[in-house]
Parts: structure tokens; sequence; C-alpha cells
């Protein structure tokens, strides 16, 4: 689900199609998705440009898609949202969920994330950067992550799994265990959509048994040879790191 517009729009279809992946996009009349460019040196740069104009009636198109979910779906919330869309939309969604079984995830920083916590999320992934900045402070460490992690628990997310970059991840689960690792060794080629092929290799480690272990390595993995790639990392390319990975559980 989600929203296309312009030439952009028609490509990114077009492209999913070709990869054999089904998408059922809402075409808006007004601007085009967005072109994001990334810089790439010692530190990357992020110059992102501006996306469609969602209206009122666009957004209701939405909410109708995500209605027809059911409890065996699964609903990824990722990322930032048009200026033109409610800052609430993603609490909005929630809470229209309510009284579903469907399992809701929400890759997303501050108040879109915070907000979502009372409608208890199966799964929230920030990075320790943007954990700490909604709790205003800096998190270094694992045992740092751990402690705001265990409280961003609390406040309503069932499994709280926390990336880390070059330093691994965290990863509370609904239950209160903790899982940590170092990341997988490797050359960092191109960190973007790391994080997103985290959040999708957690869910298929979930989905392949139920197990929160093997969901933790498969996204741990999923993420680090992504960012061990020029592109999206392929499957022989996972299940290379998690034969090499050594997991202290």
């Amino acid at each position: 689900y989600g929203f296309t517009a312009g030439f952009t729009g028609t490509k990114i279809s077009s492209m999913l199609s070709e990869q054999g992946i089904t998408s059922d996009f809402i075409p808006v009349k007004s601007g085009m998705s967005r072109i994001n460019v990334k810089l790439r040196s010692d530190e990357e740069t992020e110059i992102n440009g501006q996306g469609p104009v969602i209206t009122a009636s666009d957004l209701a198109l939405i909410f109708e898609k995500i209605n027809g979910l059911t409890d065996s779906d699964i609903l990824v919330l990722a990322g930032s949202i048009p200026s033109t869309m409610p800052e609430t939309v993603y609490m909005d969604i929630m809470k229209r969920m309510q009284g579903k079984k469907t399992k809701i995830v929400v890759d997303a920083t501050n108040d879109l994330l915070r907000n979502v916590l009372q409608y208890h999320p199966f799964l929230v992934k920030p990075n320790n950067h943007e954990l700490g900045e909604i709790f205003g402070v800096e998190l270094r460490t694992k045992d740092d992550v751990i402690t705001y992690a265990e409280k961003f628990r609390k406040m309503g997310a069932r499994n709280v799994l926390v990336s880390m970059a070059g330093d691994g991840a965290v990863l509370i689960d609904e239950n209160g265990k903790i899982y940590k690792s170092a990341a997988p060794k490797g050359k960092k080629k191109n960190s973007v959509g790391a994080g997103d092929s985290m959040v999708a290799g957690f869910l298929a480690g979930y989905l392949n048994g139920g197990s929160y272990a093997d969901a933790f390595k498969m996204g741990l993995c999923t993420g680090s040879a992504s960012a061990f790639s020029e592109q999206l990392a392929t499957r022989a390319q996972v299940e290379k790191l998690l034969h090499e990975q050594h997991f202290d559980f």
C-alpha cells in the first residue's frame, strides 16, 4: 500500500512488477513520488525531495484498504509522512486496527513513534540515536540501549528492536527477554535501506518459526548484508552471514 504520483511513481510500480512484487498503490494527481539523493563519503548526506500532495480523499482510500486487513496480515508503517498528511496518521491507523490481531510494525521517529505506543504495536525499530532522542539522552553502549528499550517496552511496545549500525543490535521481546549481538563483519558499501531490511529480515525469521531468537538473527544479518551491498542483499548473502555470525544465545 501507499501513494504514487508522476513519472517516478510509475517507475516505482514497474520496477516492483519486474521483481515479481505485488503492489496496490493509490495514484494521486498532484506532485510526484519523491527523488532522494544520497551523497556517500566518510559520512552520508541525504537530500530528500518533496513528495506528492496527499488529499483527504486520498487518505480515505488508504484507510479503506487498511480496513480490509485480516488477523493473519502484517502491516508495516515506516518512515516519515508527507507534510500534507496529518501528523497523527500512524496513530489514527492503529486506532482503526484496534480489535483486530493484525501485527503492526512501526519504524518511525519522535512523536510518530511515541504516539503509537498506547496501541501496543507488535514491533518498533528505532536506532540508538532515535531512541535516545525520544528520551533526551545519548545512548552509546548496549547497556544504555537496553535500559531505554525496556522503558519503551513498558510504554506499550510489545517488542523493541534497536539497531546500532556497526555496533550491532539489541532486542527486548514481549516477555522481557534480552537479545544482543555485535554486528556481522564486513565492509559497509551502502547503508541506505539497511534498517528497512532489518525489519523485513526480522519478520521473515519470525514467520518462519515464531521464535524471537531466530527473528533477531535474521533481522541483524539481513540489515548487515544490505549495508555490505551496493543494492539490496541477496538471500545467499544473508545466509552466508547467518552461517558466519556467532550468537551467545
